[in-house]
């Protein structure tokens, strides 16, 4: 019984109807070894640590900006938001070619014939469908969002944040269902009959196919070369946004360090956020026991300090720069509250999704938390949010408030 099943199981499927054996339906069409279990497996590796790696960071970037009560953020080290959302957006872009590769070692399955022989195999190719579908739109929104064109309606970081947990629920259940198809093609080449459970036949037959692999004129090496250059020429040229030893030769880097007003790149300009002129009836105002309302001159009246800290984008781009004001913790000493009170920081700015942001207890508390007037040695520009911004260590640049008028106790 052992053996008729294993009869069954090993049957090749009936080939497609002669109308249909034309192009891609055509007996050895796809006659390239590199189109194989092997490579697939290989590069699906790859490609799975990209996307945990990915979503993993993303995912602390999004409870960063959307904190639950249990989610703890710290103060430092400074560079910590840099580094993880550095790797976020340089992964995701690596992962571009890399998709583009495993879907050139998979696609002659797109041409299987019966399309789909049972009910398990449809389910199985519409789960395909919803993991390429989804992993592209991952990719492509968020290579768009980068280059900050914006052809769709929806909000970006709600569908980014959304589409991640579909792409990588699909990598899993992906994962899970071909288990045995990866084992096999991870498999050392001596051992990935024996491991596969295949019949000598079986084994003999596939050892041939990756034999052959080897004398084509496209090899395996050649191929593993180019997917590495072109993953790495992605690389090289984009990560120089945020690591800057490498910014004069990522010229596809939608920001540059070193760029832009006070040698600092600029997201939101004071003319695209509307911001109204600042005056001599400018005030801030500290909410609290005892109520401040400073001008500019009781402002430079406190300690002055400098820090040298990082401004990160969630796009990937960050710089560093020395910001000089005064510290939240004097400011809500001075209005009588403790020094790690947690606070909403709100701009002048009449609307927008990140006209406020909440400064925790750990930031709050932190020497290193300026309400900053100064930048790089002089007053701040517009674009960097004067009259006064908000400058916190290891936090995303969206919540390093412009143009900053009043702070609240929650």
């Amino acid at each position: 019984m052992s053996s008729g099943l294993d009869r069954l199981l090993g049957a090749r499927l009936p080939g497609p109807p002669e109308g249909a054996r034309h192009g891609p339906f055509r007996e050895g069409t796809f006659s390239s070894p590199l189109h194989s279990e092997r490579r697939a497996a290989r590069v699906g590796l790859w490609l799975g640590l990209a996307f945990t790696v990915c979503f993993l960071t993303g995912l602390t970037s999004h409870l960063i900006q959307n904190p639950p009560g249990w989610f703890y953020w710290p103060a430092s080290p400074a560079w910590l938001y840099r580094v993880t959302q550095g790797v976020h957006v340089a992964t995701g872009l690596a992962a571009i070619p890399l998709l583009l590769v495993k879907l050139w070692t998979v696609y002659p399955k797109l041409f299987e014939w019966p399309p789909a022989g049972s009910v398990s195999r449809a389910v199985s190719r519409l789960s395909i469908l919803v993991l390429v579908g989804a992993c592209a739109m991952q990719l492509l929104t968020g290579l768009i969002n980068i280059a900050e064109w914006y052809p769709w309606t929806f909000f970006f970081t709600t569908t980014h944040y959304w589409t991640g947990w579909l792409a990588i629920g699909a990598v899993a259940v992906h994962v899970g269902a071909k288990a045995p198809e990866i084992r096999r093609g991870l498999a050392r080449r001596g051992t990935a009959g024996a491991a596969a459970g295949l019949t000598e036949e079986q084994a003999v037959e596939r050892a041939a196919v990756d034999s052959a692999a080897e004398y084509q004129s496209v090899s395996r090496r050649a191929f593993v070369v180019a997917a590495g250059l072109g993953v790495g020429a992605v690389t090289l040229t984009t990560v120089g946004q945020s690591f800057s030893p490498l910014g004069a030769v990522s010229v596809l880097s939608p920001r540059v360090p070193g760029l832009g007003p006070q040698g600092l790149p600029v997201r939101q300009t004071a003319q695209r956020a509307r911001v109204p002129d600042v005056g001599a009836d400018y005030r801030l105002v500290v909410e609290g026991p005892n109520r401040l309302e400073l001008t500019l001159v009781d402002l430079a009246a406190f300690p002055q300090r400098s820090e040298r800290l990082p401004i990160t984008c969630v796009e990937g781009w960050s710089a560093s720069a020395t910001w000089t004001g005064v510290r939240l913790g004097d400011l809500l000493e001075k209005a009588a509250l403790p020094r790690d009170t947690e606070v909403t920081v709100e701009s002048l700015q009449e609307r927008g999704l990140y006209r406020k942001s909440t400064v925790a207890p750990p930031h709050a508390a932190s020497p290193r938390t300026l309400l900053a007037t100064g930048l790089n040695g002089s007053p701040l520009d517009p674009d960097h949010g004067y009259p006064v911004r908000l400058i916190a260590p290891n936090r995303p640049g969206v919540l390093q408030t412009k143009w900053v008028t009043k702070v609240t106790p929650v």
